[in-house]
C-alpha cells in the first residue's frame, strides 16, 4: 500500500482543490440569501480537511508517477470526488438517499447530465449552481486542472494527463511541458466559458441562470435549473446562444489553443475532424427538419428547424438539454439523435462517446482492408490529417470498440435483469456510457432517472464512470498484471 502513497498524496491535493471550488456556490448562497451557506461551508471544510489529511499522511514518499499510477489516480478521482460533491445535496434535499446523491454528483462531474431530482425550481439557487458547476469542473477534467499544479506537489503529471485526456491521440503535446499544456487548455476553456456566460445574459437570463447554464453548456453536461430544461425559457435568443456554444464545446479545445498561439483560424479549417463535425451537425439538423415537416409534427419549417437544430445538436454533442419531448417524435428522429451521441463529438472536446477521430480511423481501416483484399501486396498506411497513424493506435481503437460494445451489451443485460423494459434499459446505457443524459422510455427527456431502483441507479452510475474515463482507465484496474510491480 505504501507504494501507492504518491497517488494518494495527489488525490489529497485534488480533494483540497475540489473543496475550494465549493466557495463558488457558497458565494452565490451568501449574495442570494438562500439560507444554505452553512451547509456549503461545512461541506467545504470536510472536503479540504480530509484532502489535507491524506496529503500530509503521504507527503514523505515521492516518486514520478508511472503509467499505471495515472490510471489508478484517474479512477480514484472520478469515484471519490462525487462522494464529497454529494454532501451539499444530502444536507439540503430532504429524503435524498446516498445512492441518488452520489448518482447526481457523478452525473455532474462526468458531464452526463442525468438527474434523479424533480422540483428543481424549488431548490435553493446555489444548490442548482453547485450541480451545474460540477459539470464545468468535470468538463475539461479536474485531473487536467490538477496536472497544472502537480509540479507544486512534487510529482510529474504526464501519465495522469494521458490517462484522463479523451480520444485516441493522447500523446500529442501543445507545449513542451505538460503542466503548461494543461494551464493553456484551461485558459481557453474559461475564456470561451466567459463568452458563453455573457451570451446567456445578453439573451435575457438572470446572472444565476446564465452562470449555471453556462457551466452545463461548456461541460456539455445538460443539467439545468428547471424541470423543463430549456423549454422553461421559451426563448429563441437563449436557444441560439446555447447552440453556438454547444458546437464550440464539441470541438477539440487544442485547436482553440493553437488558434490563439498562431493568431490564425487555419488550425480549425485544416482539421479534418472539426470540418466533419460541423458538416455532420448541419446535415443531421437538415435531415431531422425535413423529416419532422414531412410527418406533420410541425407545420411550419421555421418551427421544425428551431426544435430540430436545438435538440439534435444538444443530444449529438452529448449535452442533453431539451426544448420539447422529442421522444414523442416519430421514432427515426430520436434514434438518429442517440446514434449521433455515440460518435459525433471531437476528441479533446468536453463531449462523450467514441469520438469522431476513432470513427474516422475505423472507416479508414475498413478501406485499407478492402484494398488489401483486391491488391494483397499493396502498401497503404492509414493516415489522419495527412499524418500516418501508428499501428498501436489502430489496435487501441479496435480494442476500444470491442470493449465499448461489450459495455453496451453488458449494461443493457444488467438493467434487463433488474426488470427494466428494453427501450429504457438500452437507451439508458447508451446515454450513460456516452455521457449524454436523457434516453428514451422511462428515462426520456420528459422524465428522468428518479424512477429507477437503487440497483438500476448503481448500474447507470458505473456505466457513467466507465464512459467518462473511456473504459480502459477503469477496466485495466481489474487485470492481474496491473497490480504486479
Amino acid at each position: 500500500m505504501r507504494y501507492y502513497y504518491p497517488v494518494f498524496k495527489v488525490l489529497g491535493g485534488v480533494l483540497m482543490l475540489f473543496g475550494l471550488t465549493m466557495a463558488v456556490p457558497l458565494g452565490f448562497s451568501h449574495f442570494l440569501h438562500d439560507g444554505i451557506e452553512e451547509g456549503f461551508a461545512l461541506s467545504m471544510a470536510i472536503t479540504i480537511a480530509i484532502g489535507a489529511g491524506l496529503f500530509l499522511h503521504c507527503r514523505h514518499l515521492d516518486r514520478e508517477l508511472q503509467p499505471h499510477d495515472g490510471f489508478l489516480l484517474a479512477t480514484l478521482v472520478w469515484t471519490v470526488l462525487p462522494v464529497f460533491g454529494a454532501i451539499p445535496l444530502l444536507l439540503h434535499i430532504p429524503g435524498l438517499s446516498f445512492t441518488d446523491a452520489y448518482f447526481e454528483a457523478v452525473s455532474g462531474l462526468t458531464t452526463t447530465g442525468s438527474t434523479v431530482l424533480t422540483g428543481l425550481e424549488k431548490l435553493p439557487v446555489s444548490l442548482n449552481i453547485w450541480r451545474c458547476f460540477m459539470v464545468l469542473i468535470g468538463g475539461m477534467g479536474i485531473i487536467v486542472l490538477a496536472v497544472a499544479i502537480l509540479p507544486l506537489l512534487g510529482v510529474g503529471g504526464s501519465q495522469v494527463f494521458k490517462a484522463e485526456t479523451p480520444g485516441p491521440m493522447k500523446d500529442d503535446k501543445l507545449t513542451p511541458r505538460i503542466a503548461e499544456t494543461a494551464r493553456g487548455l484551461w485558459a481557453v476553456y474559461f475564456a470561451i466559458a466567459t463568452a458563453c456566460l455573457l451570451g446567456y445574459r445578453w439573451a435575457g437570463m438572470s446572472w444565476p441562470d446564465a452562470f449555471m447554464h453556462m457551466c452545463s453548456t461548456m461541460g456539455l453536461g445538460g443539467l439545468a435549473g428547471y424541470d423543463a430544461s430549456f423549454a422553461a425559457f421559451d426563448s429563441l435568443k437563449v436557444e441560439l446562444v446555447a447552440i453556438v456554444f454547444m458546437l464550440l464545446a464539441g470541438v477539440n479545445f487544442a485547436l482553440y489553443f493553437r488558434i490563439w498561439q498562431r493568431r490564425s483560424m487555419r488550425p480549425l479549417w485544416r482539421d479534418l475532424e472539426a470540418r466533419l463535425f460541423f458538416a455532420l451537425m448541419a446535415a443531421s439538423v437538415a435531415v431531422v427538419t425535413v423529416f419532422l415537416v414531412a410527418h406533420g409534427v410541425y407545420p411550419e419549417w421555421t418551427t421544425a428547424l428551431r426544435h430540430a437544430a436545438f435538440n439534435v445538436i444538444s443530444v449529438a454533442t452529448t449535452t442533453g438539454f431539451a426544448t420539447v419531448d422529442y421522444a414523442q417524435w416519430p421514432i427515426f428522429a430520436p434514434i438518429l439523435m442517440l446514434f449521433l451521441c455515440g460518435f459525433a463529438t471531437c476528441a479533446g472536446s468536453t463531449g462523450g462517446g467514441i469520438k469522431l477521430s476513432r470513427s474516422l480511423l475505423l472507416m479508414k481501416q475498413v478501406q485499407r482492408e478492402f484494398t488489401r483484399l483486391l491488391h494483397p501486396r499493396a502498401v497503404r498506411p492509414v493516415t489522419l490529417g495527412g499524418a500516418v497513424v501508428e499501428p498501436q493506435v489502430l489496435f487501441s481503437v479496435q480494442a476500444f470498440m470491442l470493449v465499448y460494445g461489450a459495455v453496451l451489451v453488458g449494461g443493457t443485460m444488467a438493467l434487463l435483469l433488474t426488470g427494466l423494459d428494453i427501450v429504457s434499459a438500452f437507451t439508458a446505457v447508451v446515454a450513460c456510457v456516452n455521457n449524454t443524459g436523457p434516453g428514451l422510455g422511462q428515462v426520456g427527456p420528459a422524465n428522468n432517472y428518479q424512477g429507477l431502483t437503487d440497483a438500476q441507479t448503481w448500474i447507470c452510475t458505473v456505466v457513467m464512470l466507465l464512459g467518462r474515463l473511456e473504459l480502459f482507465a477503469v477496466l485495466i484496474l481489474f487485470t492481474p498484471q496491473f497490480w504486479r510491480r
